[in-house]
């Protein structure tokens, strides 16, 4: 294959992923923050069966296709660098409670200004500019003095399942298998959830999209003569990146990451079209705009200091069973729960 078509493979796989998770967006309404409002304040579990179920094909996928060769668990960032609790905790809840006040996370964001909604450009270049700013800015220094990551040890687990492998001898492809299971189960006893086709294809397809993502990078980082990481959808740095591309055109070319941001975007076009749902919307209360930046910001920051967005982390990360993502979903749960109890009922509760 030509250097041109090199240069461009990894952008396109990620647009294509990227498509899918618009779609998943606009169609069966996939979106972290809306699925925890459904859970905590309408008694409903319908969204939070279908990122269940997601993550559940991801898992599955993932584990199933690295048995075989195609994905390779060893380069993806989760195994390179020792697992940082503290960042992860603390990361995971500056993300979780600027992603509720800023009424999305990245990606929801993304998927939001598919549609047409310009309130959600002010959140995705907020995000980015903020990322990038604690990623390799002038933030940068105080987040290695304060977070610093280092080198995973030579022999590491890489997360739950390796370690339950290496303790027991039985493979890694059981207890992802089990999880993975597990997860279906809940997600499909629900007959509510099992009637809304809109909803379990939107999870599948979701779950497809993470797959892609490892395979897709796996076989390009094997056969390509250039270097591409092994890595899945998450949107937040990616936004970042996304924006210094489109000001500089960057020498190395559509990275995958490039490519899923524009595919998010592009997807929830196509999904708010078909579905007559496609306006023009601005923000009109300037409390409002106030949020999303703070909200952006926020999220920019837990971001890269999480290692991961609840995309990123909790389905991308969540795939590979890292030790870091159960606890960075769960700690974006939170934040994002306290961010909800301050909107509704006011920044003076505790």
């Amino acid at each position: 294959m030509a250097f041109a078509d090199w240069w461009l493979m990894p952008g396109l796989l990620g647009m294509v992923g990227g498509i899918l998770l618009g779609l998943a967006a606009r169609r069966g309404r996939f979106c972290t923050l809306g699925a925890i409002e459904d859970a905590l304040y309408a008694n409903s579990f319908n969204r939070i069966r279908m990122w269940a179920l997601a993550l559940a094909f991801g898992i599955a996928g993932t584990f199933l296709l690295a048995e075989v060769g195609w994905v390779d668990l060893g380069q993806t960032l989760y195994a390179r660098l020792a697992w940082n609790p503290v960042a992860s905790i603390t990361g995971g809840l500056i993300f979780g409670y600027g992603m509720a006040i800023a009424g999305n996370c990245g990606y929801g964001a993304l998927a939001r200004l598919g549609g047409g909604d310009l309130r959600a450009l002010v959140i995705v270049v907020v995000m980015g500019i903020a990322a990038y700013a604690v990623l390799s800015g002038p933030l940068a220094s105080l987040r290695v003095m304060f977070f610093a990551t280092a080198e995973a040890e030579p022999g590491q687990a890489l997360g739950y399942a390796h370690a339950l492998s290496d303790l027991f001898g039985i493979g890694t492809l059981w207890p992802a298998l089990i999880v993975a299971g597990a997860l279906v189960f809940w997600a499909l006893v629900d007959p509510e959830f099992r009637a809304n086709r809109s909803q379990v294809a939107s999870g599948l397809i979701v779950g497809v999209a993470i797959i892609s993502g490892w395979v897709g990078t796996s076989l390009l980082a094997r056969h390509s003569f250039e270097i591409v990481p092994v890595e899945s959808h998450s949107f937040t740095a990616p936004v970042g990146e996304t924006m210094l591309f489109m000001m500089t055109g960057s020498g190395d070319g559509l990275s995958f990451a490039i490519g899923s941001v524009a595919g998010v975007v592009v997807g929830a076009l196509i999904g708010s079209i078909y579905k007559g749902q496609f306006r023009w919307e601005a923000c009109d209360d300037p409390q409002e705009l106030g949020r999303q930046i703070l909200g952006g910001a926020l999220m920019g920051v837990g971001a890269v200091l999480a290692l991961g967005c609840s995309v990123g982390q909790g389905l991308s990360a969540f795939s590979t069973l890292t030790f870091s993502a159960p606890i960075v979903l769960a700690s974006i749960v939170l934040g994002a729960s306290l961010g909800l109890r301050h909107l509704i009922q006011g920044f003076g509760t505790v």
